[in-house]
């Protein structure tokens, strides 16, 4: 390949549930990815400081008004990133430092509500996001949802990027909204990317032929464990519900399952399964053209005398402050 886009997935588990630790560590993988010539480095979905795990196995993550889940969510909502503050401005500055454009998955505290954010950290200083559309199941205990202003298509050298995550990858027409710009790169952020993940990944590379790089996660609950001690000091009621679980402390709860998608649907690089790594991949955008040879869902495989979709790009407020109010 000439002038390959090479790509970095970080498959490392965050210190859990703790910010500070975690944006130092996030700020290492970046180094680390650059130093191999990385321009683009991605972390999975939530990654800072953890996807909340327990709301999948914790059998008592839903009782009302339950303390370790209270616990927990208090620790979450204290640990998760506000735009502008001490750690968004160490990420910021990673992407400058080490010119590249880093996505980073992230609970986001936007007043008294946390959001489950893609942040896009470019070398030039500025940033991009996109926050969950549709929190799933039993991430509604924890996020809210985002809305139609944040599907920002990025792009960095001439490279086109944009993002999902998780669940969202089966909302049609959020797939819709995020081809419609000629993407070259997708990212697909999953808590860890098992076999019904693949699958969504590898299709989306097809409909939008695309390169599909699919980030998920390692963890085990001990590290869950020693993540929690670690900010609370000792051991506390938040760490009822993680200990509840299932599980010996040793076994991963998420296996990573990180790998780099052809838009043919083959594997550039195979599902990286129960393994810290950092994975590197070049991305070879000049053929991408030769697949709309047979598809371009939205361009010559498209019926907009048929079909068409209209997005509301509005951020959308509950209240909204007026000096002046129509009679």
């Amino acid at each position: 390949m000439d002038n390959p886009y090479k790509i970095a997935v970080v498959q490392h588990p965050p210190v859990f549930l703790n910010l500070a630790e975690s944006t130092s560590l996030a700020a290492k993988y970046i180094s680390e990815a650059a130093d191999n010539n990385a321009r683009m480095v991605v972390f999975p979905e939530t990654w800072l400081p953890g996807y909340p795990v327990w709301l999948d196995y914790a059998p008592n993550a839903g009782i009302w008004d339950h303390p370790p889940a209270k616990a927990l969510f208090r620790l979450l909502f204290e640990n998760s990133i506000e735009i502008g503050d001490e750690y968004f401005k160490v990420l910021l500055n990673s992407a400058v430092e080490n010119n590249c454009l880093v996505v980073m998955g992230a609970n986001e505290r936007v007043g008294r509500t946390i959001y489950n954010t893609i942040f896009y950290f470019k070398p030039d200083g500025e940033f991009e996001l996109h926050r969950k559309l549709m929190p799933t199941y039993t991430e509604r205990l924890v996020w809210g949802m985002g809305n139609g202003s944040t599907l920002p298509t990025v792009d960095d050298q001439g490279v086109k990027i944009t993002g999902l995550i998780c669940w969202e990858h089966w909302m049609p027409l959020a797939r819709a909204a995020t081809h419609e710009n000629g993407e070259h790169i997708h990212i697909a952020q999953w808590p860890m990317v098992k076999d019904l993940h693949q699958i969504a990944s590898r299709q989306y590379a097809f409909e939008g032929q695309c390169y599909v790089i699919a980030a998920g996660c390692t963890l085990t609950k001990q590290q869950m464990i020693d993540g929690i001690i670690s900010v609370e000091g000792k051991e506390s009621t938040a760490l009822e519900l993680v200990r509840s679980i299932p599980t010996e402390n040793e076994a991963f709860l998420l296996r990573g399952g990180s790998s780099v998608i052809n838009p043919d649907t083959s594997y550039l690089v195979e599902p990286v399964q129960e393994k810290n790594a950092i994975i590197y991949a070049g991305l070879n955008i000049s053929i991408l053209s030769e697949g709309n040879l047979f598809i371009d869902t939205n361009g010559h495989y498209a019926r907009p005398d048929v079909f068409q979709l209209h997005i509301n790009t509005n951020e959308q407020k509950n209240i909204q402050f007026r000096d002046t109010f129509e009679s």
